[in-house]
């Protein structure tokens, strides 16, 4: 008996031991993907001086100096700092919610349906994933000039639709939390196929959306190549754009000025993060009941 109660003494001694040394990895991990995003925080309120003699953990009192420095010297680029952020959110949340809505709309069609060329169509959407954007950028430019829409923020918009990894991280998560016979229940109710997905369906993807919609914010709101291309006056500039203009020389000289224009870029990153990151706990939470 004793033999027993010291097998189990050190067995419960070596789990504790795993879980304390997984708690630091993930503390230690956590800290080094932290810790940029606060520097970066901390040098938008230093002068470009103190930037330059070295690194700092405190807050300085040039916060207030450098934001009316990015405004004053934006306003000479031909987009202010205000314009160049209402035009990434123009731009990035209809993209996100077109991207995630005909994404989950597409993964339900697939999964619901039976078809014939049902394997086909999902095997051939998984095969523009290995299409990068930038083999086909020349031929889409020449696409919207000849249709009238080159220089106009709907090529960066309508092509959010065709979103092959959402679409696949959909399919997924469906074929796990989508029962189908609440589908057939709701036909049977005299329920039409549109009203079914969007009153049944989309209540239980909302995590699997919640995450899916921070992934395509942020890689709309980052993109810099297609609006680089598409977008030639300087008043249509996203933030992306306007910060590549802060390696220019009237800029690059005011280090606490070019951090404070990445701080504004990565800020509104943080808010859509914060909002729906209690959806992804929420389906985490879920996931992990078993009836």
């Amino acid at each position: 008996m004793a033999k027993n109660n010291g097998a189990e003494e050190s067995y419960s001694a070596k789990i504790h031991a795993q879980k304390v040394f997984r708690t630091i990895i993930c503390v230690f991990l956590c800290f080094l993907s932290i810790i940029p995003f606060y520097i970066m925080v901390i040098n938008s309120t230093r002068s470009s001086a103190a930037i330059q003699r070295g690194i700092s953990l405190i807050p300085s009192r040039f916060f207030v100096a450098n934001f009316r420095n990015l405004v004053a010297k934006s306003t000479g680029i031909g987009a202010p700092l205000w314009k160049c952020m209402f035009n990434s959110c123009l731009i990035s949340i209809p993209a996100t919610a077109l991207q995630v809505y005909f994404s989950t709309f597409t993964a339900y069609g697939i999964t619901a349906y039976r078809f014939k060329l049902r394997n086909f169509a999902a095997s051939f959407i998984m095969a523009i994933m290995m299409i990068p954007a930038q083999v086909s950028i020349i031929g889409f430019m020449q696409f919207m000039m000849k249709i009238g829409l080159y220089n106009t923020y709907i090529p960066l918009i309508v092509p959010a639709i065709a979103a092959p990894s959402t679409y696949y991280f959909m399919k997924q998560y469906m074929e796990q939390a989508l029962s189908l016979e609440i589908v057939e229940a709701a036909r049977i109710d005299g329920s039409g196929e549109f009203k079914t997905f969007n009153s049944i369906v989309l209540p239980l993807m909302k995590p699997a959306m919640a995450t899916q919609a921070i992934f395509a914010f942020i890689a709309s709101w980052n993109n810099l190549f297609t609006p680089s291309m598409m977008l030639l006056d300087k008043s249509k500039n996203t933030l992306p754009m306007f910060v590549q203009t802060l390696r220019s020389e009237q800029f690059r000289s005011d280090y606490g000025m070019i951090y404070f224009g990445l701080f504004i870029t990565v800020l509104p990153i943080f808010v859509v993060y914060f909002a729906l990151s209690k959806y992804i706990i929420a389906g985490v939470a879920l996931g992990g009941v078993k009836e």
